[in-house]
């Protein structure tokens, strides 16, 4: 009752600075905060034509959140990667955004693999592209050939997004990438996390059934500091 007391007495002294007072509790709730950031997560995700569908990199189109893109920078910038291996190339936006992100480091490769060919996919010196399956052992051998012993790997896993071929990738590429490096599953935003409810298990169930197995990942739950992400918990970096 006191406590009422006092809020009100502030209302009536102060009304300006005790509204955006208690405006400011309101937006910070953490309930608040998970119902509108999965509200605002399913509008952006189903208006695509708008929004990740409509999105380019120097005119070579990136279906991906931007928020995500900030966020490969700043993992770029930390881990300083020798060579990124990228399941999944499509139009090849993201493959060339990365090389230009290696561009500015000064070093770096990008390895883009895809089991479709596509027409125009963008040229840059620093990228290559693999036809097959990324599961595949001539593939996967192949992808091995372009790494040197001492390369720093970050892995992003971005293809087929079934479960059962999410959880083999991460098997895969997870023995290529050192302590303080990243495995980053897209899309497990998938099958209600929380878009596409009746998708069925894909990255989310592979990446959670990882990780309880493999002791030498952790969940890195920093790199959804601009709450929406179409990663969500796919952020996975090598503690040992």
């Amino acid at each position: 009752m006191a406590k009422l007391h006092t809020v009100l007495l502030n209302v009536f002294l102060h009304p300006l600075r005790t509204l955006n007072n208690l405006d400011r509790q309101f937006w910070k709730s953490p309930a608040m905060s998970r119902f509108l950031t999965r509200q605002f997560h399913k509008m952006y995700y189903d208006t695509e034509k708008r929004t990740w569908g409509n999105t380019f990199w120097f005119g070579v189109q990136v279906n991906k959140c931007p928020l995500d893109l900030w966020i490969y920078q700043e993992i770029m910038h930390e881990v300083r990667p020798d060579v990124i291996i990228e399941c999944g190339t499509a139009a090849g936006g993201s493959a060339m955004y990365l090389a230009n992100m290696l561009d500015i480091m000064g070093k770096g490769k990008v390895l883009s693999v895809d089991i479709n060919p596509f027409d125009g996919r963008p040229k840059h010196p620093r990228v290559t592209y693999i036809l097959g399956s990324s599961t595949a052992d001539d593939v996967v051998e192949q992808v091995k050939s372009h790494i040197a012993a001492n390369d720093k790997v970050l892995v992003i896993l971005d293809s087929d997004h079934s479960m059962r071929h999410v959880y083999n990738e991460l098997r895969i590429y997870s023995k290529l990438v050192q302590p303080g490096s990243y495995v980053i599953v897209e899309d497990s935003n998938q099958n209600g996390y929380p878009v596409s409810p009746f998708y069925g298990p894909g990255p989310m169930e592979a990446l959670k059934k990882f990780v309880a197995e493999d002791a030498s990942f952790t969940i890195d739950l920093s790199r959804e500091k601009f709450y929406l992400t179409f990663n969500p918990r796919g952020y996975l970096k090598r503690i040992r």
